[in-house]
C-alpha cells in the first residue's frame, strides 16, 4: 500500500474549513505559483483565483482585486499557504452573502454555502441515527456500538472505522460490498480505517453517489459536513430504490396513455416520487400541484390529503379542519404511525420545509402504502419495455461512470440525457481538454432539433479524430435514441479515457506510446504466471470463476487477497497448493463445479478488493460470470493502473529518500495489524511492464499451461 499523506495547516479552524482533497489540490497550485525566489505575492492571486472553477463562473479577475483591497490586504506584500486559504475563505464568504454574485452563480451557492459554513442540521443527523437503528440494529458488528445518542458525536466517531458506510452501501444496494473485504476488528489501525474508506468510497461511486472532493483521511477524521453529506446520499438511494417501473411495475397507473411509459422510464426517482404524490392528491381533491419537497409542503395540508387516500381507515376530520400548521403537521405525523410509519420527521421539520428530511418521509409513505392498482393490461406492457439485461446493466456502468467525472450535467437516464448530445461534449472535453468547439455547441434546454443533431455530430466528428470505430454512425442516431450505438460509442468513451491515464502515467517509460488492449491483457497475464502455474485454457467458461482476477489482485498486492473467505465451490472437487513466492505463501486454487451463487460471491470478493485498493470500476459481479470482455478488459486496466501507481509512488519515494529504510514499504493484510515486508522489486522496469512483453511471451506461456486472458473477438470488433 502507498504511503497517505495530509496537508496540515497550523490553524484548526482553517483546517475544518477544507477537505483533505481540497488542500491537496489547492496546495499544488499554490506552490505551481511560486516565483523563482519561491514566493507568491498578493497581486498574484486575483488573476490565480479567476482560474479556479469554483469562481471562474461567478466573478472576474477585476472583482476579486477590489475584493483583496477592500480586505486590507497590500496588493505588494508575499503571501504564505495559509494566508491565501484565509484569502480564499474571505473570497467564498462574499460570494455566499451574496455582495459580488453574478446572475449565473446561484447553481454554486448551495454546495460553497454547505462546505463554507458546515451548518449540520440535528434533525437530519437525528433521521440517520434512527435510520441506522432500524435497519442495523442486528448487525454483529455493529451491535456493539448501537444504540447511538443523536445529540452527541457518537455518529460521526462510528463512521470513522469505515465499516458503518459500507454497511449502509450494503443496505441501499445489496451486494455492493462483499462483507469479508470489510476490515472489522475491534480496534482498527490507521491503514486499515483507509482500507475501508478507500473502499466505501469507490463502492459509494458505483451506486451513484457523488463524492467530488472526499478523501478517505477525510472521512477517517469524521469530518461532520462530509460524513453526513454522504450519508445522506446512500440513505436516499435506499430509500428512492423501488420508484422505478422495473422494480413497481404498478407505477403505470400514474400515466393514461400507454405512449407516456416510455417517458416515465426516464424520470428520476425525485420526480417519480412527486408524480406519484400528486396522482392521489387529485384524487383526493387537492388543488394545488407540489412540485418540489421544500415550500410546498410547509403547511402540512399536502400531506393530510395524500394520507386520508392512502390510509382512509385512520382519517381524522380534525386533520384539515385545523388552521395551525404545526398542529396539522403534528396531527399529519400521529396519522402516519397509525400506518406504522415510523417517526423520521417532526412537525418543525415540516413547517421549516426540510427538503432531505420531507423526501425521505414521502418515500418512506410509497415504501408502506403506494395506493396503486394492478392494471394487468398496462403492467404486461411497462414489463415489455425496459431492454435485455445486459443493456440494462451497461447503461447503469456507464451513467454511472459519467457521473463520476465530475462534469456539469447529472445523468439520470442515459439513454434520454445523452440524445441532446450536450453530455457526450462534457465528457469528451473532459477525457480530451480541448476537443470540443463550445462556440459551436448548443447548452440545454435546446427547443431546435436541429442543434441537437449538430451537438451529437460533433461528438460524432472527436470520436473518429479519437480513433473510434463509428462506421456508417451519425449524430441523428444518438438523437434518435439508438441505444446500441449509443453504447458502442460509450465504451469507446470509457476504453480512450482508461487508455489515456495508463498512457499519462508511464508516459516518460513508453515514449508518449499509445497502450493497446493487448499490451494491458499481456500485462495481466504477465503479472499471475509468476505466482499461478495451472492447466486451464483461456476460453471464456474458464474466466467466469474469478480465479483469475484473484490471482492477479494478489500478484499487484500480495496480501489483498485473503484466500480463506474465497468461495471453493462446496458442490464441487477444488485442489489446493501451496506456492512459496518471495517468501509469502499465495494459494493456487482449481475450481471445479462452481454454482452460479458462489462464482456470484467470487466476483464480488473480486471487485470489493479492487475498490479497497483503490481502484474505481463500475462493473456487477454478473460482468464477471458471465464473462463480458468490454468490461474484463476495463477491470484489468483499472488494476493496470494502480499497480503502475503503486512503482512510480515507490520510485518517487526511493529518490526522495534514498536511505535503506526507503527499501521496504509497509503492507497490511485484512485480518493483521500492519507488518513491514520488503518491496517486491521488479524484474522489469515500469518501462518494461508496458512496453517489453510480447506475443512470444504470451504463447509460451500458454504452452506452460498458465492461463491466458484472450480477448481477440473483442479486437476483431
Amino acid at each position: 500500500m502507498s504511503s497517505f499523506s495530509s496537508v496540515q495547516v497550523s490553524d484548526p479552524s482553517i483546517q475544518g474549513q477544507f477537505s483533505q482533497v481540497e488542500l491537496r489540490s489547492l496546495k499544488s497550485k499554490f506552490t505551481a505559483k511560486k516565483n523563482k525566489n519561491g514566493k507568491v505575492k498578493i497581486m498574484d492571486l486575483p488573476l490565480f483565483l479567476a482560474k479556479l472553477k469554483i469562481f471562474s463562473e461567478v466573478i472576474t479577475r477585476e472583482e476579486i482585486s477590489d475584493i483583496l483591497s477592500e480586505s486590507g490586504y497590500d496588493m505588494s506584500e508575499e503571501i504564505d499557504f495559509e494566508g491565501f486559504l484565509r484569502a480564499y475563505l474571505n473570497l467564498q464568504s462574499r460570494i455566499v452573502n451574496g455582495k459580488e454574485v453574478s446572475k449565473n452563480s446561484s447553481s454554486l451557492l448551495k454546495p460553497m454555502t454547505s462546505e463554507l459554513l458546515q451548518n449540520i442540521n440535528k434533525s437530519e443527523k437525528a433521521l440517520y441515527v434512527a435510520h441506522i437503528h432500524s435497519y442495523l440494529s442486528d448487525d454483529k458488528f455493529l451491535k456493539n456500538f448501537l444504540p447511538l445518542d443523536p445529540e452527541t458525536d457518537d455518529l460521526f466517531n462510528l463512521a470513522k472505522d469505515g465499516v458503518l458506510i459500507c454497511k449502509l452501501i450494503n443496505l441501499a444496494v445489496p451486494g455492493t460490498i462483499h462483507e469479508r473485504a470489510i476490515n472489522t476488528n475491534q480496534v482498527l489501525n490507521t491503514w486499515q480505517r483507509n482500507e475501508n474508506h478507500t473502499l466505501c468510497l469507490n463502492s459509494a461511486k458505483a451506486i451513484g453517489c457523488t463524492v467530488v472532493n472526499i478523501g478517505a483521511s477525510d472521512l477517517v477524521e469524521g469530518r461532520p459536513h462530509l460524513v453526513l453529506g454522504l450519508m445522506s446520499q446512500i440513505i436516499k438511494i435506499q430509500l428512492l430504490a423501488n420508484l422505478s417501473l422495473i422494480k413497481t411495475p404498478q407505477l403505470v397507473e400514474l400515466v393514461e396513455d400507454s405512449k407516456d411509459i416510455e417517458e416515465l422510464l426516464c424520470l428520476p426517482p425525485e420526480k417519480m416520487l412527486l408524480k406519484w404524490m400528486n396522482f392521489h392528491l387529485k384524487k383526493g381533491g387537492y388543488k394545488k400541484t407540489v412540485s418540489n419537497f421544500s415550500s410546498d409542503l410547509k403547511d402540512a395540508e399536502a400531506y393530510a390529503y395524500l394520507l386520508n387516500v392512502l390510509a382512509p381507515e385512520h382519517c381524522s376530520t380534525a386533520t384539515l379542519d385545523t388552521k395551525d400548521p404545526f398542529q396539522r403537521a403534528k396531527l399529519v405525523l400521529d396519522h402516519a404511525e397509525r400506518m406504522n410509519c415510523k417517526r423520521y420527521i417532526t412537525p418543525k421539520d415540516i413547517i421549516e420545509g426540510s427538503p432531505n428530511l420531507n423526501l425521505a418521509f414521502i418515500a418512506q409513505l410509497f415504501q408502506q402504502r403506494n395506493g396503486l392498482s394492478f392494471d394487468s393490461k398496462k403492467i404486461s406492457f411497462a414489463q415489455m419495455m425496459p431492454d435485455e439485461k445486459q443493456i440494462c446493466r451497461d447503461e447503469s456502468c456507464y451513467r454511472l461512470w459519467i457521473n463520476s467525472l465530475g462534469i456539469g450535467t447529472y445523468v439520470n437516464n442515459l439513454f434520454e440525457d445523452v440524445r441532446n448530445g450536450w453530455v457526450l461534449l462534457e465528457v469528451l472535453d473532459k477525457i480530451s481538454p480541448g476537443s470540443v468547439n463550445w462556440k459551436h455547441s448548443s447548452k440545454p434546454p435546446i427547443k431546435m432539433p436541429f442543434r441537437k443533431v449538430e451537438n451529437c455530430n460533433q461528438a460524432i466528428r472527436i470520436g473518429r479524430q479519437l480513433k473510434f470505430s463509428l462506421v456508417n454512425v451519425d449524430g441523428n442516431d444518438i438523437v434518435q435514441g439508438n441505444k446500441k450505438l449509443i453504447l458502442a460509442f460509450l465504451w469507446q468513451l470509457m476504453r480512450f479515457n482508461m487508455l489515456q491515464l495508463l498512457k499519462n502515467l508511464s508516459r516518460s517509460h513508453t515514449k508518449g506510446k499509445d497502450i493497446s488492449d493487448s499490451e494491458i491483457l499481456k500485462w495481466a497475464n504477465n503479472k499471475v504466471k509468476k505466482i499461478a502455474l495451472r492447466k486451464i485454457n483461456g476460453q471464456d467458461q474458464s474466466l467466469s470463476n474469478g480465479l483469475f482476477f484473484l490471482e492477479l489482485l494478489s500478484a499487484v498486492e500480495t496480501r489483498a487477497v485473503n484466500w480463506n473467505v474465497v468461495t471453493k465451490g462446496v458442490t464441487g472437487m477444488y485442489i489446493m497448493s501451496v506456492i512459496l513466492f518471495v517468501s509469502t505463501h499465495l494459494l493456487s486454487m482449481k475450481f471445479i463445479g462452481l454454482t452460479d451463487e458462489e462464482k456470484k460471491l467470487n466476483a464480488t470478493y473480486i471487485i470489493s478488493v479492487a475498490r479497497k485498493l483503490g481502484c474505481s470500476i463500475f462493473l456487477l459481479p454478473e460482468d464477471i460470470i458471465e464473462v463480458n470482455q468490454k468490461m474484463i478488459l476495463i477491470l484489468a486496466a483499472s488494476i493496470m493502473f494502480w499497480s503502475l501507481q503503486q512503482q512510480e509512488e515507490a520510485a518517487e519515494d526511493s529518490n526522495s529518500c534514498p536511505s535503506p529504510a526507503a527499501s521496504t514499504i509497509t503492507c497490511f493484510s485484512p485480518d493483521a495489524s500492519p507488518t513491514p515486508s520488503n518491496y517486491d522489486e521488479e524484474t522489469c522496469s515500469v518501462t518494461s511492464e508496458v512496453s517489453c512483453l510480447t506475443l512470444d511471451e504470451a504463447a509460451a506461456a500458454n504452452e506452460n499451461g498458465r492461463l491466458e486472458i484472450d480477448l481477440s473477438p473483442l479486437e476483431a470488433k
